[in-house]
């Protein structure tokens, strides 16, 4: 007789069950720290960072944080090391309400994709406008 586990990830579906819990996981992560941040952490170099997403090892023991600060490159520092003040208060409430084995350890990371994602909107625009006045010029 087969086990219903291994006939599930003979036809791909047995990997995809754990990758929904790390990617549900994550996502509670990401929730719980906004709310955080947005409401007990006391740091005022913390006031404008955004959480934007969690990456979570298969294993759930590891977790990198991307955030976001505006601001300039002394503020991304600023942020990132009050992120690491932060972090034993971020976890041991993290524990509390995730209800986990083992509660993952937090990395966090400045997410350079904003800036990518926001560079990109730029050049599409430009090249936007560059259009509208060639079809102006055109007509």
């Amino acid at each position: 007789m087969h086990n219903p586990k291994e006939t599930l990830k003979s036809i791909g579906l047995g990997a995809r069950a754990e990758t929904k819990r790390s990617v549900r996981v994550a996502e509670a992560i990401r929730n719980e720290l906004s709310m955080l941040l947005l409401l007990k952490v006391q740091d005022p170099k913390l006031a404008e960072v955004t959480v934007s997403r969690v990456q979570l090892a298969e294993d759930l023991q590891y977790a990198r944080v991307f955030f976001t600060v505006p601001g300039d490159k002394k503020r991304q520092a600023d942020a990132e090391e009050g992120l690491q003040r932060a972090k034993g208060f971020m976890r041991s409430s993290l524990a509390k309400v995730l209800n986990m084995r083992y509660t993952p350890d937090l990395h966090f990371v400045y997410d350079h994709q904003v800036e990518k994602v926001g560079e990109i909107e730029r050049l599409l625009q430009e090249i936007a406008r560059e259009r509208e006045g060639n079809d102006e010029s055109g007509s």
